[in-house]
């Protein structure tokens, strides 16, 4: 008769804990089922401050499998050209999803732009500051062709400013353990320049005429709960 080794009973025991325990605490809520609901297009004014939507451009539509991967990953995105009486021009692009699971993480610029043919040629990460807080976000530069494109970013998981994966992770790990699955937001604004240092200024510009104008539940949307982002 065969004897069980005691250390590898205990070790799969150990296992077959862990594995229930993971599926027990599988977060099944997801925060945006429990909020108000909203849409992008409206949330967001044509027109604020000194900027308006300039109707002469047209966005780019992304290739058919990027496109494919954007539906996937989002219920809602936004694309629009603004200009102001300087003739600055800045596109901005938001979208929102509603499971900001591991499996349905938001699809980073840095993997969107390369994917349609760029060359991301700068990245870092900085804070961009406003009358709410500082935001924590991150800069590219991408390149195609005799495009240059610098672009400002950032996430929202929950109620948190997320720039990195490990953010992201901790994020996601905090509201798992509370049974709910977050929902995000990723802003991006971006200009035509080859001075990304001044693109960058116009960028923080629109971005915060735009905060401004909104009321606190729609500005909460874009930027979250910025001290909670700070005190993680």
């Amino acid at each position: 008769m065969k004897i069980f080794n005691v250390k590898h009973v205990v070790v799969c025991c150990a296992m077959l804990i862990a594995a229930g325990l993971s599926v027990a605490m599988m977060p099944t809520i997801k925060i945006a089922e429990l909020g108000k609901k909203f849409e992008l297009a409206t949330l967001v004014p044509q027109s604020f401050g000194d900027w308006h939507v300039d109707t002469s451009v047209i966005p780019i539509e992304p290739s058919p499998d990027l496109k494919a991967v954007i539906e996937k990953l989002y219920q809602q995105t936004l694309s629009r050209s603004y200009v102001n009486s300087n003739g600055d021009r800045v596109m901005l692009s938001i979208a929102y999803g509603g499971d900001q699971s591991r499996s349905m993480a938001v699809h980073k610029p840095e993997v969107c732009y390369t994917a349609q043919g760029f060359l991301i040629v700068k990245e870092t990460v900085d804070e961009m500051t406003s009358r709410f807080g500082a935001i924590p976000v991150k800069r590219l530069v991408a390149e195609m062709g005799p495009r240059t494109e610098p672009i400002t970013y950032w996430i929202t998981t929950g109620d948190k400013v997320t720039r990195d994966g490990f953010a992201w992770r901790l994020t996601q790990l905090r509201y798992g353990l509370m049974g709910t699955i977050p929902d995000g937001m990723l802003f991006r604004v971006s200009t035509i320049s080859k001075d990304d240092r001044a693109s960058y200024a116009i960028q923080d510009k629109f971005s915060n005429d735009l905060l401004t104008t909104l009321d606190v539940n729609d500005r909460t949307r874009l930027i979250g709960n910025l001290a909670a982002s700070k005190a993680k």
